[in-house]
């Protein structure tokens, strides 16, 4: 039987500390559910009700268009290792683009990275933790670089047209608001 909480524990928050992958899921009010997997240092707990993760450039930016018109977001983390144990993080979130004031205070929370596009903020109105007996065991080798790299290959004004290229619709054809919320609209270098 699952167990719910108003907010994060230090129980919560130490294993949350030690994986090294979790799942974001989000849902427009029509079309897909999006349910996406990510690594690397890019998740932050800023306090018992609120965290952070950096979103990488990459293929779709879903993530992006469905809080347009549904800010419900749900974190999950699941042990590969140690006592079973499935933790999920329900709330609202806000995505912060580069023309948000607080882009830079929250850039300083994590690694620099290129192909930085987005940072969501979740606030957290329920944790609930459940059993994870049916997740198999998996041994962690080492993050994969690939992205990193291929976003450093491209570089800033690289990755800018990715997004205005690839990025400013979901797959149901939503919009992601990326070039205006990144500043890009009137800079067509940039």
């Amino acid at each position: 039987m699952g167990k719910q909480f108003k907010q994060l524990h230090k129980q919560h928050m130490n294993f949350i500390k030690q994986q090294k992958i979790f799942f974001v899921g989000t849902a427009a009010t029509f079309g897909r559910v999006n349910l996406s997997p990510k690594g690397g240092d890019s998740f932050r707990i800023i306090n018992e009700n609120r965290v952070i993760w950096q979103s990488y450039t990459g293929s779709g930016n879903e993530t992006a268009a469905h809080l347009h018109q549904d800010p419900r977001m749900t974190i999950m983390f699941c042990a590969f290792e140690g006592n079973p144990i499935i933790l999920r993080l329900y709330g609202k979130a806000t995505a912060i683009h580069q023309t948000h004031e607080q882009w830079q205070d929250y850039a300083t929370l994590f690694p620099s990275n290129t192909g930085t596009r987005q940072f969501y903020l979740l606030d957290v109105d329920m944790v609930q933790t459940s059993c994870g007996m049916s997740v198999p065991f998996f041994d962690y080798k080492e993050d994969r670089e690939q992205l990193t790299q291929w976003a450093d290959a491209k570089g800033e004004a690289g990755i800018h047209q990715y997004w205005k290229d690839r990025n400013q619709h979901s797959i149901d054809n939503m919009e992601t608001h990326i070039v205006k919320l990144a500043g890009l609209e009137n800079h067509p270098n940039k």
